[in-house]
């Protein structure tokens, strides 16, 4: 295994129960790079997310990250859910949900000072300094998905995967949060999952498609009938300036 490689995965299916999700995945992936995966709803990017965290075991074939099994790796990943479980009504601080990431606090709650001070760096960075006491349920939805980010942070990971970190944000915020993200990328590898092609292709390489199998494409060389066979059937396109949507026609 190469030093350069995070991500080695090789001859991999994956089913649920008796409905196959992925079928014989082939897929490497390079230390330093920024990479969306794509593809439509129920076509096994979030399986594949979880695969590669050791959350889920394959049927058939393997996952090295860092040369380990995903298990053993997951101390170097900093991983944000597509859905955080966290009640925006419970009563929990940015500071507090920031060190939700610090893995290793005792059950009492006590974090050591240099937990705290990472937390504080960490949010920091993402511009959250003036946000350490304020309820988490208090914040708009991009500084939510700011706080989660945070938190995936926290860990100080090597890779930082993310499911959907811009769901249900306006696309000013969006674009924020896309900036901060190619600024962590200097530091650490990053895969994303987004469904909106025609923006990320502006900020990422090469994009995976996922859609039970996994075929990896430059994003300069995606065309309409890749999208149409990613997603399946006739795709509309609609550009606002420099921002591209697909998605379909009723």
């Amino acid at each position: 295994m190469q030093n350069s490689i995070v991500i080695d995965i090789k001859n991999l299916s994956f089913s649920y129960s008796k409905e196959t999700v992925l079928t014989d995945v082939n897929l490497t992936v390079n230390r330093g790079e920024f990479i969306s995966i794509v593809g439509p709803n129920g076509g096994g990017k979030t399986a594949l997310l979880k695969l590669m965290l050791g959350l889920l075991k394959p049927n058939k074939g393997k996952v090295l990250i860092f040369g380990q099994q995903p298990e053993k790796a997951r101390l170097n990943i900093g991983y944000m859910p597509q859905h955080a479980n966290l009640d925006i009504n419970f009563p929990i601080t940015v500071m507090e949900t920031a060190l939700m990431g610090r893995i290793g606090a005792g059950l009492t709650g006590r974090y050591k000072k240099k937990d705290i001070q990472i937390a504080k760096d960490t949010l920091a960075k993402l511009n959250l300094q003036d946000f350490y006491n304020r309820s988490f349920g208090e914040l708009s939805g991009g500084q939510r998905q700011r706080v989660l980010i945070a938190r995936a942070l926290c860990c100080e990971p090597q890779m930082l995967l993310l499911d959907e970190p811009t769901a249900n944000i306006d696309p000013e915020v969006e674009e924020s949060l896309f900036k901060t993200l190619k600024e962590l990328n200097k530091k650490m590898t990053i895969i994303l999952v987004s469904h909106d092609i025609g923006f990320v292709s502006q900020i990422v390489e090469s994009v995976i498609c996922v859609n039970r199998k996994v075929v990896v494409h430059p994003t300069s060389k995606l065309n309409g009938n890749m999208i149409k066979d990613i997603y399946g059937g006739d795709l509309r396109m609609v550009r606002h300036d420099h921002r591209c949507n697909f998605f379909n026609p009723e």
